[in-house]
């Protein structure tokens, strides 16, 4: 399926995520969710031992990407499928909102994105971060260019 190569695609094909660890947990056209755990190489304040907030902005601009890429290839058509490949290459963030909650402490981090809107240009999306423990990060809004 088309979705889980978008998956693939930004686990197996970006450096950066395969640094964190990155695991796809689900994709679909309206939400998305990944996982990576915690390294000490991720530490932003090292007398907390916390999430650096470049490192949680990042995750949730990755899950909101991704999901922007979903939405876009599942509104697409048999026809259309030759595109794909055009289509992703100019995905790109258009703006990123990241609200810190809480210190990034735990041992797994899970980063979630709900559809806000799809359009033909622009796809909008609400992410979330989380430890294992379900204690609230983070959350942001990401406006991604689609078209």
């Amino acid at each position: 399926m088309l979705i889980d190569q978008v998956g693939a695609l930004f686990v197996n094909n970006m450096p950066f995520n395969q640094f964190l660890k990155i695991a796809v947990e689900s994709l679909s056209t309206e939400q998305a969710k990944i996982s990576f755990p915690w390294q000490d190489v991720l530490i932003g304040n090292p007398a907390q031992k916390i999430l650096h907030g470049g490192v949680i902005s990042a995750v949730l601009d990755n899950v909101g990407g991704m999901l922007a890429a979903a939405s876009v290839i599942g509104k697409l058509d048999d026809a259309d499928l030759p595109s794909v490949h055009k289509k992703l290459a100019t995905l790109g963030t258009i703006d990123l909102r990241t609200d810190y909650l809480r210190p990034g402490k735990g041992e797994v981090f899970i980063a979630s994105a709900t559809l806000i809107r799809s359009g033909n240009k622009v796809c909008v999306c609400r992410m979330e971060l989380h430890n294992e423990q379900s204690v609230q990060i983070a959350f942001g809004t990401g406006t991604y260019l689609v078209g």
